[in-house]
């Protein structure tokens, strides 16, 4: 049997899920600024576009938010 489509607490996830993304925005750009010198330019450069893709994930993440509290 199939669970109930229950969304009462999909607003309350997403928030989870951006505070989550910002954590490990937070962790890689920490370091980057203290292993900046040790890493290869590739590496940093990979650690730089995943940061920006959490950036994008965030605004989807608020978007979904914004819709949950509308509904």
């Amino acid at each position: 049997m199939a669970k109930p489509d229950n969304r009462a607490d999909n607003a309350e996830h997403l928030e989870q899920h951006i505070q989550n993304t910002k954590a490990n925005m937070q962790e890689a750009n920490e370091y980057l600024a203290e292993h900046a010198e040790e890493i290869s330019a590739v590496d940093k450069n990979n650690i730089e576009e995943k940061n920006e893709r959490r950036q994008n994930s965030i605004a989807a993440f608020q978007s979904e938010v914004q819709d949950e509290q509308e509904q």
